[in-house]
């Protein structure tokens, strides 16, 4: 498994040009207002959601899981201790198709365990800014 800190930022081009020297590794992934690392040491996915108007820095926290069984495992996990939020199946969100199990702490902020299980879909144009919040309108803007 690996972390995952999800950031709003202003710019975009900015954004990946200080992480990629922060981090010294290269974007994974860039879309239309999105861009994600899959960085080694420490093991992190960094996401960035283009949205120079966020109230927010942090969009939200999540964790990479890596086999079928282990989001099986987190939802029937989470719903044992009162903590599921929602399941996803075969979503498209991301610029990926994953799995994932959501939930939000005392303060609201989102957490997702996700499987990614196509990392390059054909899919439509996305309003990154509102991808992979948890929220409502999430299902309806990229998922």
């Amino acid at each position: 498994m690996r972390l995952q800190l999800a950031l709003n930022v202003k710019n975009l081009d900015a954004a990946i040009s200080f992480y990629s020297k922060m981090f010294d590794t290269p974007p994974h992934k860039v879309r239309k207002g999105y861009a994600n690392f899959a960085i080694d040491d420490p093991a992190l996915k960094l996401v960035l959601f283009e949205n120079p108007d966020a109230d927010e820095h942090l969009n939200h926290l999540g964790v990479e899981l890596f086999d079928d069984k282990d989001i099986e495992h987190t939802s029937q996990r989470f719903a044992a201790n009162g903590l599921l939020g929602s399941v996803q199946t075969d979503t498209l969100c991301c610029h990926a198709g994953q799995d994932k199990v959501w939930t939000k702490d005392a303060t609201e902020l989102s957490w997702e365990w996700y499987l990614i299980k196509d990392d390059n879909p054909l899919e439509p144009e996305l309003d990154a800014s509102k991808c992979c919040s948890g929220g409502d309108d999430q299902k309806t803007a990229c998922c």
